[in-house]
């Protein structure tokens, strides 16, 4: 239930800033939206049913699955790199997308 409840919430945030118009809190955004997916794939591997992925217990069904901590962890890396490309190409990017109308000057009849 608190993984739902965390994940609705950062998705709440991500929605949020990806609204803004600045960039760098568009990238916050996507960040917000790539850890969100992060919780709800921990969530579906079923944490709260089961115990330390380490160790030698006695029923193997209460260990936990490898499965999705190496999904979640592959998700990081490439999110790292997607948030890295896009930082870079905010930085480098032509900042010419100040005004949302054009100026009475500009309108050509």
């Amino acid at each position: 239930m608190s993984a739902a409840v965390i994940a609705g919430l950062l998705v709440f945030g991500a929605v949020y800033l990806l609204m803004q118009r600045e960039m760098l809190r568009v990238i916050l955004g996507f960040v917000l939206l790539g850890h969100a997916g992060n919780v709800v794939l921990m969530a579906a591997g079923g944490s709260a049913r089961r115990h330390e992925p380490f160790g030698a217990p006695e029923d193997l069904s209460t260990v936990a699955d490898p499965l999705p901590q190496a999904f979640v962890l592959t998700a990081i890396v490439i999110a790292f790199s997607i948030t890295i490309v896009i930082l870079v190409l905010a930085v480098t990017g032509q900042d010419d997308d100040d005004d949302t109308e054009a100026k009475p000057e500009e309108v050509r009849s």
